[in-house]
């Protein structure tokens, strides 16, 4: 239990940490990498959303047995960013920057899936 109470803690905290800012930076965005941002509610509601399930992560992080049943739906919250990201990263769509982020939630994804694993309740007759 420990390596999914640490994987879902660092992810819960990493993507705080990560996300928040971005409330702050539209302008900076659009600027960054143009052009503006002509859609605001994408972009505050995809970091919203986000947010969302950073709370989730952390939740996660704290009974990752009694959460369980939500890691598959945490792991596929990560793969929806980064599969996108390696596959607009090779239509050269998106900036090299972009595809790292979303290779960390790629990665985060595979450890969410050793997490799940790793939280399996051993059947009664492995006790013994």
């Amino acid at each position: 239990m420990a390596f999914a109470r640490r994987v879902f803690r660092i992810a819960g905290i990493y993507g705080l940490i990560v996300l928040f800012p971005q409330y702050f930076m539209e302008s900076k965005v659009g600027q960054d990498y143009p052009p503006p941002i002509t859609h605001p509610e994408y972009f505050y509601g995809f970091i919203g959303t986000a947010l969302a399930f950073q709370i989730l992560f952390l939740l996660i992080s704290k009974d990752p047995v009694r959460y369980r049943a939500a890691m598959p739906i945490a792991i596929l919250e990560k793969l929806v960013w980064g599969i996108p990201c390696v596959v607009l990263y090779m239509q050269h769509r998106i900036a090299l920057v972009t595809l790292a982020f979303g290779l960390v939630d790629f990665f985060l994804a595979v450890l969410f899936f050793a997490a799940y694993r790793a939280s399996r309740n051993p059947s009664p007759a492995s006790r013994y």
